[in-house]
């Protein structure tokens, strides 16, 4: 509409030169200026429509958290509601834990069994030990009196009996040695090596039962917002992604710019430049003061691939048709003004309106002039909205 209001000149001045003339106004008289007309408000349409591209295709992303409980069975106590703001670490709701518990009570008495036998492995190194040292000793004691007895036989003055009854006994307390050796040594494994593992091990049980515990009562993770909690005491959690106990929408960071995403029909691709200047009107922004109502933003970046196209792995071969509906090309907004950024409503629609102003010379000025058609009839529309009561009305990539 405004396009036509401007490029009409050529059809008043005709008119009211007929007019001064006195002559009668027909299609006949009227059809060069008519022409012209046409030809300015089709240049001025193809200028302003491609060098201006505009979407109603605008959205302000968020991100939500989906509440899964880690582990099944009744829930015992639900200790927020709809709508409640909590904090990282608050108690969201509660699980019966009495199988749990008793893991952990097994787990436990399971260590303090080892702790029993690490005590009990000390004094058998004890008791191994004193072994080792008398044996040791009966076996010198043993070995003086066979060399004594061997002595006084060579001499002819003792008796062959006795010497091998002495080397019976040095041979029996060697076998006796060895075994209380090997007992000693088992007993230093059991304190080095044997029990130690079992600690640990016992450990990680505690540890792993712990843990389960832990499952049964699940906290938030982030700061944010409560909604479409769908448990009560009795209910059964579930573990299941695609059923949530609850979604939790969180706070946006302070430090973490706010991106509008919109989708522009992949003609504007060749005219839509990272740095673009462009305004946003978003619906839950309309006021009749116009306050805030449109914003200044710029492109911050255009994706490089339109995501029709992607392709994943499936059994069937792709078929073209679904292919019809051709996608946009998604480019990432942020706003000129940071606070404008707390005035924005997370998933608001919007419309995208960018203007060119990179093109150097007088055309380039002629082109950037134009963008102010625009301008106005993206007012034009925030108005209308209004007043109708409907929304931000259009649609395309124009």
């Amino acid at each position: 509409m405004f396009e036509l209001l401007f490029t009409s000149f050529p059809a008043l001045i005709r008119y009211f030169q007929l007019k001064r003339r006195g002559e009668a106004i027909t299609v006949w008289n009227m059809k060069t200026a008519v022409f012209l007309w046409a030809v300015l408000a089709f240049g001025l349409f193809t200028t302003i429509f491609y060098y201006h591209p505009k979407t109603y295709a605008g959205i302000l992303p968020f991100p939500t958290v989906s509440v899964v409980a880690q582990t099944t069975g009744p829930v015992t106590e639900v200790a927020v509601v709809n709508g409640q703001d909590v904090k990282a670490g608050d108690l969201l709701f509660r699980i019966e834990n009495s199988a749990q518990k008793a893991a952990l009570a097994q787990a436990k008495a399971e260590l303090d069994l080892i702790a029993a036998a690490e005590a009990k492995a000390k004094d058998a190194e004890i008791i191994a030990q004193s072994a080792v040292d008398e044996a040791k000793a009966q076996l010198a004691q043993l070995r003086d009196d066979l060399v004594d007895a061997e002595t006084l036989l060579q001499r002819g003055a003792g008796r062959a009996d006795d010497v091998l009854n002495l080397q019976t006994s040095v041979a029996a307390t060697e076998a006796e040695l060895r075994a209380a050796e090997a007992q000693l040594d088992v007993a230093r494994i059991d304190i080095k090596d044997t029990i130690p593992a079992q600690r640990a091990a016992a450990e990680t049980a505690i540890e792993s039962a712990e843990v389960a515990l832990n499952f049964t009562e699940v906290h938030s993770l982030v700061d944010g917002h409560v909604t479409q909690l769908s448990l009560s005491v009795g209910s059964p959690a579930t573990t299941l992604v695609l059923r949530p106990a609850m979604i939790i929408i969180p706070e946006r960071p302070k430090d973490l710019p706010v991106r509008i995403t919109a989708g522009f029909s992949q003609v504007a691709r060749d005219t839509i430049y990272e740095g673009m200047p462009a305004e946003i009107a978003c619906e839950s922004n309309a006021n009749l003061m116009f306050r805030n109502s449109v914003m200044p933003a710029h492109v911050l970046r255009v994706q490089p691939a339109i995501a029709k196209g992607q392709v994943q792995p499936d059994p069937n071969l792709i078929d073209m048709q679904g292919a019809v509906n051709r996608g946009t090309v998604l480019v990432f907004l942020e706003l000129v003004h940071k606070e404008h950024e707390d005035m924005l409503l997370d998933g608001s629609g919007c419309i995208v309106q960018t203007y060119t102003s990179n093109i150097d010379g007088t055309v380039g000025h002629i082109i950037a002039a134009t963008g102010v058609i625009k301008a106005v009839g993206l007012r034009a529309k925030v108005l209308g909205s209004i007043l109708s009561g409907i929304g931000l009305l259009g649609g395309g990539g124009h």
